[in-house]
């Protein structure tokens, strides 16, 4: 009886189980942590392929411009019997993610997977609004093409072995060509 009194009385080691305690707090925030930032270098890589693409789209429409008619004019207008018409190329933006982003289309969803066969994120529902320089304008400002596009992004969101609620956000990227001439 003398040693259980003695082992009760004895401090060494009384913080053990405090060290696994806050070891095992640390693993899991920082378990959270990398999660977030999982998904938040996904988001932006989206966001960086879906600016390129559109980017593309406005260098796409910009080839509409000069036609030895207009110098200095951004909008995208053909020369049609005496008169302008307007010229835009909406392009095929989901060619261009799928090549950037090595996507495969799934019903109606882009879609990118792992190594593994496990599913990475898919985009869907992209909208492309293209707004065209009003014709001879003399305002500068106003006097460039941009594209406005927007895309539903959507990432599995896993934390502890146990998959969660999927992160879903819509991506809006803005493009515009301004000449310098």
């Amino acid at each position: 009886m003398s040693r259980f009194k003695q082992a009760i009385r004895d401090r060494r080691g009384i913080s053990f189980p405090l060290i696994i305690a806050v070891t095992l707090s640390l693993v899991i925030l920082l378990c959270g942590v990398s999660e977030y930032l999982r998904l938040l270098i996904v988001a932006q890589g989206v966001r960086d392929a879906v600016q390129e693409a559109v980017i593309s789209t406005v260098n796409d429409n910009y080839d509409d411009v000069y036609h030895g008619v207009r110098e200095g004019y951004s909008g995208a207008y053909q020369p049609m019997a005496g008169d302008f018409e307007e010229s835009l190329d909406y392009g095929d933006i989901y060619g261009r993610l799928d090549a950037l982003l090595n996507l495969t289309n799934q019903s109606g969803y882009h879609v990118q997977y792992t190594e593994d066969g496990k599913m990475e994120f898919r985009v869907w529902d992209l909208s492309v609004d293209l707004q065209n320089a009003s014709f001879a304008s003399a305002d500068s400002a106003g006097n460039r093409l941009i594209a406005d596009c927007e895309i539903e992004l959507e990432v599995p969101v896993s934390f502890g072995g146990r998959l969660l609620p999927p992160m879903r956000m819509t991506v809006k990227v803005s493009a515009g060509y301004t000449p310098r001439f």
